[in-house]
């Protein structure tokens, strides 16, 4: 009996219209081991997401047929794995376009293999419902917020929160370890595993974000409290 690894077990669509990038990125993902699918068209991908079953999409901002940022706002609430958005080199608008409209992670192009495999084994790396992350706790409380891990879901008062993969990740992450303060180095390496160049804006974007979901006031926080030159810390009560 052999043990499949993640990468192998993963399936992968590639949504992007530049057809040179797009075989040297699928060459990349098929030789570690992914099952690699492509399309170049925004209409085809996202035709493609809603009828079949993918773990990550990597997905170009920018595509004939249908814009890629509008595919990410209207498959968001439905689509259930990962999205990486494709994104113009150091073009903070579309990096934030991208994280506000849900997406899991961003990637600059031109995609560099290496960094392109790290982001996708720091995705795949966290177990689903049912995983490891269950066995560590049945539901964390703080006041009206509960989390459930069993279930990767949380919950505002009797409301579920509508949580993309990244979001609730992130919740999760913070959560765990309320009560002390967590870096930005801390989050990048836990749940994308790399390291916090001082610059990317990813993570303050999501938590901007994951704030207005758990209706934490965001000029005055008091779950996700900003410590000035710090992090974060979650609050305990």
């Amino acid at each position: 009996m052999t043990n499949e690894s993640p990468a192998s077990a993963a399936r992968i669509l590639l949504i992007e219209d530049d057809e040179r990038l797009a075989e040297l990125v699928s060459d990349a993902l098929t030789r570690a081991g992914y099952a690699v699918s492509h399309c170049a068209n925004g209409v085809e991908g996202e035709a493609r997401m809603r009828a079949e079953a993918f773990d990550v999409v990597l997905l170009d901002g920018h595509l004939p047929g249908k814009d890629g940022f509008d595919v990410l706002r209207d498959v968001r609430r439905d689509f259930k794995g990962r999205i990486v958005m494709l994104t113009a080199r150091d073009d903070d608008i579309d990096q934030v376009l991208g994280l506000e409209g849900g997406a899991d992670d961003y990637i600059t192009k031109p995609v560099a293999p290496r960094v392109l495999m790290a982001r996708l084994k720091a995705l795949l790396r966290r177990e689903p419902a049912g995983g490891s992350e269950a066995a560590a706790s049945d539901e964390l409380r703080f006041g009206d917020l509960v989390i459930k891990p069993s279930a990767r879901e949380a919950r505002l008062g009797e409301a579920l929160i509508e949580l993309t993969t990244a979001e609730y990740d992130l919740l999760f992450f913070l959560a765990e370890r309320a009560g002390s303060v967590v870096t930005r180095e801390d989050i990048m390496q836990g749940l994308r595993g790399i390291e916090f160049d001082g610059l990317d804006r990813a993570i303050d974007a999501r938590v901007s974000r994951l704030r207005r979901k758990i209706g934490d006031d965001a000029q005055a926080a008091s779950r996700i409290k900003t410590v000035r030159g710090q992090g974060y810390l979650f609050a305990k009560d």
